[in-house]
């Protein structure tokens, strides 16, 4: 019994090492603050832990993972609706995001100004830009990470998208490739 407890917990530890930087990246994309994203990948990470041998026999454990956290982000929102996504007077948090280094945003000059019109975003919003954009999920995998139907996806998408265009910053950036 031993053994299969510490096979469990060698599974579970690979899991985390291997999948930390991703995790880190969309947490911090919903929560626009380094800590709570820190917060947010802990705590799912304990959920995940203690039903592991059921989550890492499944099809596609990290959509599980991914699925637990948007959860939690989600509980968390409703808990402290006003205070959510509130606009922050130090930016200081958004400077911190753990990179992906094959993320092509990471290398954009916009960055902060992303970052922040990104934290703006009503939560539904921000979280399908952030699964369809970041991540790269499809409409059907948002759908069934956020909990809801493939047309909220795409109507949450949409108006993201849309305010984030309407950002003069972010359309100076799309247009002229992130170079003034």
């Amino acid at each position: 019994m031993g053994d299969r407890k510490q096979d469990r917990d060698t599974e579970f530890q690979a899991f985390v090492v291997g999948r930390w930087p991703r995790l880190m990246r969309t947490a911090f994309l919903l929560t626009g603050e380094q800590h709570a994203a820190e917060d947010l990948v802990q705590s799912t990470l304990e959920q995940v832990y203690v039903a592991w041998r059921r989550v890492g026999a499944a099809d596609e454990p990290e959509a599980y993972v991914r699925r637990v956290m948007i959860n939690a982000h989600a509980r968390k929102y409703r808990r402290k609706l006003r205070e959510f996504l509130a606009p922050r007077g130090d930016d200081s948090g958004l400077a911190h995001e753990v990179a992906d280094t094959g993320d092509v945003i990471a290398r954009a000059d916009d960055r902060h100004t992303l970052l922040k019109a990104l934290a703006e975003l009503p939560p539904r919003q921000r979280e399908a830009v952030v699964l369809r954009y970041w991540e790269d999920l499809t409409e059907t995998q948002t759908a069934a990470a956020m909990g809801c139907s493939v047309g909220a996806v795409k109507s949450n998408a949409a108006k993201g998208i849309a305010k984030l265009r309407a950002i003069p910053e972010l359309a100076d950036t799309a247009t002229h490739g992130g170079r003034k």
